[in-house]
Formats: structure tokens, C-alpha cells, sequence
């Protein structure tokens, strides 16, 4: 298994705010990223899922309480330090923020500017 990058499918509706469509920033953030660097998309798995819970995909990998997107679940060869959380034996990223971290120290993209 490679790592695998979960992302919410942008232009989804929420039923608290009618007539509206919307997209995830963290997500389109990590769209830029690949789009940025497209052999990053070789090296890893990625997963856009509907807006709507229950996440299924998600869920049947990290469970219900861990399905906030995007996530990047870790790849068995993975150094456990780069986990922010885990699920069985299922170790993930949680944050955008540690995410861009991960593809930067694991997968070769550049760090963000600070």
C-alpha cells in the first residue's frame, strides 16, 4: 500500500446553507500542491470523496470519529513519527498543516515558504 490522500470533491452542497455550493479550502490548498508537483500524484494515492457523512471510504480505513478531511493515510514503510494519529494499525495525518510536512519529508516536495 502507498500513502493515500483523502480529499473532499470540491462544489458540494451543505443543507445549512441552501442555494449554496462550496469548496474545502485545507483541500484545495492540497490540490495546488499536486497540480504544483504533478509526479507527486506517481508516489501517491488520491481519494476525493463527497462532501456527505458518513465518509465510508474513510471510515472503513481510520473510523467514524477520523473522517474530517483531507487526511493522508500512512503507508505500512512510513516512519511512525510522522503519524499524527492511528486507528488499529492504520496510522494517519490528520492536519494540512502536518500533511504538507509529510509530502515534503516523505515524498521530496519542496517545504511551504514560511
Amino acid at each position: 500500500m502507498r500513502d493515500k490522500l483523502f480529499l473532499l470533491s470540491p462544489g458540494f452542497e451543505d443543507p445549512a446553507y441552501p442555494g449554496q455550493r462550496f469548496y474545502s479550502w485545507h483541500c484545495a490548498l492540497l490540490e495546488g500542491v499536486i497540480a504544483s508537483f504533478p509526479a507527486l500524484a506517481d508516489r501517491i494515492d488520491i481519494e476525493r470523496v463527497a462532501w456527505p457523512r458518513p465518509r465510508q471510504a474513510v471510515i472503513s480505513l481510520v473510523g467514524e470519529q477520523n473522517q474530517s478531511l483531507p487526511l493522508l493515510v500512512l503507508a505500512d514503510d512510513a516512519p511512525s513519527e510522522l503519524a499524527t494519529g492511528r486507528h488499529g494499525s492504520v496510522r494517519f495525518v490528520a492536519d494540512k498543516d502536518a500533511i504538507l510536512d509529510v509530502l515534503s519529508r516523505r515524498h521530496g516536495i519542496p517545504v511551504p515558504h514560511p
